[in-house]
């Protein structure tokens, strides 16, 4: 046996010292992300606010507009060329991620962190509708990348630590620990871990600690709700299906943006961004509110109340600005956007139930927090997260049976539209065309994964030498009822097995999509 396999078969072994090593990580990744995420975070509140003042200095001004419409043409521009520079940083970032996860690219991480945070900074001064938190979970990764290239780590461990790493990233940018662990499961890494647990839980806190302790321990949304009662539960599952439906709306509508930004590939980039950033200061001359990832039309929510009327009006001009933003492929994200816009549906719900049905007003901001988070379960597809997500946002316990309610509902109906997850489209784009990493014998490592054999499997009840899991691949390990099985070939395999696989990093993308396709067929 190589020496590589045996460095990596050591790790199974080493049970009494692996969970501090995974804490120690974690530790590690939360401290680097969290950083890198509070910093950026805090550009991002200074680049908005310079905004509002470039705003409101040049209001009247037909001279101070055209000079200000003009700069940010050039930083149009500059922030095309910090793209070429850094193809990897367009976007939100978690597509990358994920595919660097998975076998598909190698990014470079500092020139990831620089580009991001230079063009998402950017791109925010000049009014983008683009949120942090899709930047933040690249960000994050690519600092614990950076840990990982640093401290040498092997490469099973450099992949849990982006993992932790992206879910710590969102942890520092929401304050939301729990989400942020959730989506490392949810949407990162899709498959539990236990190992990526320990050090995934441990990251997202001390992230979520970094960023207490510079912004300080109020939820990102306060408001003061009533409950709604069980016997105005049939409102929920009508809400449920609408957000359903716009979720589905969104992503179809989202692709098709991005598409036809991308034909026309005649005009040059440093042109397209050029009139993209000079669109967003006519935006902002009119309709300011939709600035950015959204904080002025929370704030407008939350401490006034806007009629239905203006809720319609600044949903829609939001949307279209949304789109129009992220099309560009310039640096940011949109997971705050999207809970801007589940938030004025909520609230369009909540005028209209209380118009039409004699609900309370009491219960109006109730309506806001349950639409963020059925629009984000039925956009993202990842219903636990939103759940969690929006709880921590809010810090009310007591909302998570109507939120469950709204966002498995929403959840199932886009489902059944039949439209793909919005970061799964995102990722399919990204990797589309993609060619297995060329590594050579000497870089290639064997990567330890860990699945889970889910009820109704055809692996079940099937022997390990039944199964063609290629060359590659290796079992090295089964745990069935926190009992060790050893792996032999006459082994048969039983639904909740947790089994630990070695696969060669030469062929990891290609030999990962096959083992999830046998195991979930």
């Amino acid at each position: 046996m190589q020496s590589k396999e045996k460095s990596t078969l050591r790790k199974i072994g080493s049970k009494r010292t692996e969970s501090i090593y995974l804490i120690a990580r974690g530790i590690e990744v939360g401290i680097a992300s969290g950083l890198i995420c509070v910093a950026y975070r805090y550009v991002l509140q200074i680049a908005e606010s310079g905004l509002n003042s470039v705003l409101g200095y040049i209001k009247g001004s037909s001279v101070k507009t055209a000079v200000w419409l003009a700069v940010l043409a050039v930083l149009g521009v500059l922030v095309s060329l910090i793209v070429k520079w850094e193809p990897d940083a367009a976007g939100s970032g978690i597509p990358q991620t994920s595919g660097e996860i998975r076998g598909y690219f190698s990014l470079n991480w500092w020139k990831v962190i620089i580009a991001k945070f230079t063009g998402g900074a950017t791109s925010v001064f000049a009014g983008l509708s683009l949120g942090r938190e899709g930047p933040s979970v690249q960000l994050g990764g690519m600092a614990a990348k950076g840990c990982a290239v640093l401290t040498k780590a092997d490469k099973t461990s450099q992949t849990r630590m982006i993992a932790c790493g992206a879910g710590a990233g969102m942890s520092a940018a929401f304050n939301a620990p729990i989400a942020g662990a959730m989506f490392i499961f949810e949407e990162i890494h899709h498959s539990l871990d236990k190992s990526l647990l320990c050090m995934g839980i441990v990251a997202t806190i001390v992230a979520d600690f970094v960023s207490k302790i510079f912004f300080g321990l109020n939820p990102i949304f306060r408001y003061d709700a009533e409950l709604l009662a069980l016997k105005h539960y049939w409102i929920l599952i009508i809400m449920g299906v609408l957000l359903g439906v716009c979720g589905a709306a969104y992503n179809v509508i989202m692709v098709k943006a991005q598409l036809l930004f991308k034909k026309a590939e005649k005009i040059p980039n440093p042109v397209k961004l050029a009139f993209v950033f000079v669109i967003s200061g006519v935006v902002g001359l009119f309709m300011p509110q939709v600035l950015c990832g959204g904080h002025r039309m929370a704030e407008l929510l939350i401490n006034d109340r806007p009629e239905l009327k203006m809720l319609l009006i600044l949903l829609f001009a939001k949307f279209i600005f949304g789109v129009f933003s992220f099309a560009s492929g310039a640096p940011g994200g949109t997971l705050y956007p999207l809970c801007i816009l589940g938030a004025y549906i909520g609230a369009v719900c909540g005028e209209f139930s209380i118009g039409a049905f004699g609900i309370d007003e009491s219960l109006r901001q109730e309506f806001i927090i349950l639409g963020m988070a059925g629009l984000f379960a039925s956009i993202v597809r990842a219903p636990l997260t939103g759940i969690i997500l929006v709880f921590e946002l809010t810090g009310d316990m007591q909302t998570l049976l109507p939120l469950a309610v709204v966002s498995l509902i929403s959840y199932a109906v886009a489902n059944i539209i039949g439209t793909a997850p919005f970061y799964a489209i995102l990722f399919e784009k990204a990797v589309d065309g993609t060619e297995e990493l060329k590594l050579n014998s000497k870089a290639a490592e064997k990567v330890l994964e860990t699945f889970v054999i889910p009820i109704g499997s055809q692996l079940d009840g099937k022997k390990i030498s039944d199964i063609d899991w290629g060359k590659h691949c290796l079992i090295v390990s089964i745990e069935r009822n926190d009992v060790p099985v050893t792996p032999k070939g006459d082994t048969e395999l039983k639904a909740g097995d947790i089994i630990v696989m070695m696969i060669s990093q030469r062929h990891f993308s290609q030999d990962l999509n096959r083992v999830y396709e046998i195991i979930n067929s």
